[in-house]
């Protein structure tokens, strides 16, 4: 099954039947259309490309123009590509949408985590913090890095201060609570990546 991109809405909770509260990410998705397919005779493998998002043709260089009036398809934002087997029966135009999926369903959705800036080791790492009192001058400083004259360097990847967020993570195995066809929602159990507003792409999750 082939995945979709969208928009996160936010957060809320939603009640079960036997009053149990479920924290829950609304995601408005699609509709999206599939803009190009690639086979591994053409381009060394077997993918489907879809399109997210209509603007305006300004908002899109010659290049990207070119390739979506190839198959005469509006101007697209966010083009994702997701690969497929080869006997698949997808074709140019059509549209994928939250009718796709069904309640119950387990998705993997990747997304840019929310950026924090520079963080140092007790909220990059977990550090724990140095003695408040009786005159300690170390309270949140990362303290020695390392050894003396040997080896006489810090060795690569030892955990410091640095950037923290920021980059695309994947939350895997969200149940699809409910969804509403006529807004084009999905519900889905659990916490996303980023902030509301943010691009996500959403795929059905491959049991072993």
């Amino acid at each position: 099954m082939l995945g979709i991109l969208g928009n996160k809405v936010g957060m809320t909770q939603i009640f079960t039947e036997n009053g149990d509260a479920n924290p829950v990410t609304v995601i408005k998705v699609g509709p999206c259309t599939i803009t190009q397919i690639k086979s591994i005779l053409t381009h060394g493998y077997d993918a489907i490309q879809i399109g997210y998002q209509q603007v305006q043709k300004q908002k899109l260089n010659k290049p990207e123009l070119g390739h979506l009036q190839k198959t005469q398809n509006l101007p697209l934002k966010y083009l994702k590509e997701y690969h497929v087997n080869g006997n698949h029966d997808f074709e140019l135009g059509q549209t994928i949408a939250v009718e796709n999926f069904k309640e119950g369903q387990f998705v993997d959705i990747t997304g840019k985590s929310i950026g924090k800036g520079f963080a140092g080791n007790q909220k990059r790492h977990n550090f724990t913090r140095g003695p408040m009192t009786h005159g300690s001058k170390n309270h949140r400083e990362p303290g020695s890095i390392g050894q003396g004259s040997t080896p006489g360097r810090v060795y690569p990847g030892k955990k410091m201060g640095g950037r923290l967020g920021g980059g695309q993570i994947t939350i895997s195995n969200l149940k699809i609570l409910k969804i509403d066809t006529k807004e084009n929602l999905l519900i889905v159990k659990g916490a996303v990546p980023g902030k509301p507003g943010n691009l996500l792409s959403i795929k059905p999750t491959k049991r072993v």
